[in-house]
């Protein structure tokens, strides 16, 4: 890549990584790092409503530079338009899923606080909205959109990850 995109946005499986990535791409670039859980989620787990999560994701896509730690399928009208990367960890399931598992497990039980000030507890693990049940759900379909994309050439440029040691050796290209 010759030059860093000023839009960044990340994609993957639930549990790939993606904060993680973005974080770092903030550091070694500049860019200002949205979390779209941030965004998505209120104190007390209380879901944002839709149109202020669009209103909110229309804020961060109307500047020049960011980048973004997910793209929900609500929003992502607003955000692939404004979108110069899409960056896609496309991890194997047992990557994926496990990674999560075991973030899931230290948030639990070290209490952290994570989006607004929300700490995970075993009662959502175990629950109908656990995010464990939801990386279940929506494994294939987020891996069929960053495939979709990636072979999509009027939209924005993709680089598709599919290794830990592929994204390392990618950051450190930056």
């Amino acid at each position: 890549m010759t030059s860093m995109p000023d839009r960044i946005a990340i994609v993957g499986v639930t549990g790939s990584g993606k904060s993680t990535l973005a974080a770092r791409i903030a550091e070694r670039t500049g860019l200002p790092h949205h979390a779209a859980d941030e965004i998505c989620w209120n104190p007390g787990w209380v879901g944002t409503p839709d149109d202020e999560q669009r209103r909110r994701i229309g804020e961060v896509c109307a500047q020049e530079r960011w980048v973004l730690d997910a793209v929900y399928g609500s929003w992502q009208d607003i955000v692939l338009p404004r979108t110069q990367l899409i960056v896609g960890l496309d991890y194997p399931r047992w990557l994926s899923l496990g990674r999560l598992v075991r973030r899931t497990l230290v948030r639990v039980v070290t209490r952290q606080r994570i989006c607004n000030g929300n700490v995970e507890s075993f009662r959502q693990v175990f629950s109908a909205d656990s995010i464990i049940r939801w990386h279940f759900r929506s494994f294939a379909n987020k891996r069929a959109r960053i495939r979709a994309w990636a072979a999509e050439p009027s939209g924005p440029a993709v680089v598709r990850l599919r290794s830990p040691r592929e994204t390392r050796r990618w950051l450190e290209s930056l």
